[in-house]
């Protein structure tokens, strides 16, 4: 307990705040509005037995994630933080795509500006073999830009909208 003033726990609650109360130190009276939150998702008995369970020093890293997660799941109360998850793990993998692409697209582009040189095994002149300079990266399996097919169909999150910005 902070002065007089009972913790947020508390005054929702309307109990008096003891000094050995285990939300005090995580929930202060001047912000209200964290404690109703995780109090709404999870119960003030379930966080009280929670917190009573875990080491001292472990228990503002779990009330820090009890937060989170409270936020998340009134904002998608389906999914929670798992739709978050998701849709960043979208986001990743749309990334990566982009970035063979780049890279397809810049292997191709020095593939064309390379000299060519003729090949010296080859005896018979009319059947004229021509190898690059240098040798061939093994990323040279990624296709050009123009040879790479998008899904026509639209990619949905779990949330029901366009993942593709």
């Amino acid at each position: 307990m902070a002065g007089n003033s009972p913790c947020a726990s508390c005054k929702l609650l309307r109990r008096r705040c003891t000094k050995d109360c285990i939300f005090a130190p995580y929930f202060p009276s001047n912000d209200p509005q964290k404690f109703a939150l995780v109090h709404k998702v999870f119960g003030a008995s379930n966080v009280s037995k929670m917190l009573q369970e875990l080491p001292a020093h472990q228990r503002g890293d779990a009330v820090s994630s009890l937060v989170y997660e409270a936020h998340a799941r009134v904002r998608d109360p389906v999914y929670g933080c798992v739709g978050a998850i998701s849709h960043l793990q979208n986001q990743v993998s749309e990334l990566q795509m982009q970035l063979a692409v780049a890279q397809a697209e810049i292997l191709c582009i020095q593939m064309q500006q390379e000299p060519l040189m003729p090949n010296p095994e080859m005896e018979d002149p009319d059947q004229k073999s021509y190898l690059l300079q240098n040798e061939l990266p093994q990323y040279l399996n990624y296709a050009s830009s123009s040879n790479v097919i998008y899904d026509s169909f639209s990619r949905e999150s779990i949330f029901g909208h366009d993942m593709v910005s």
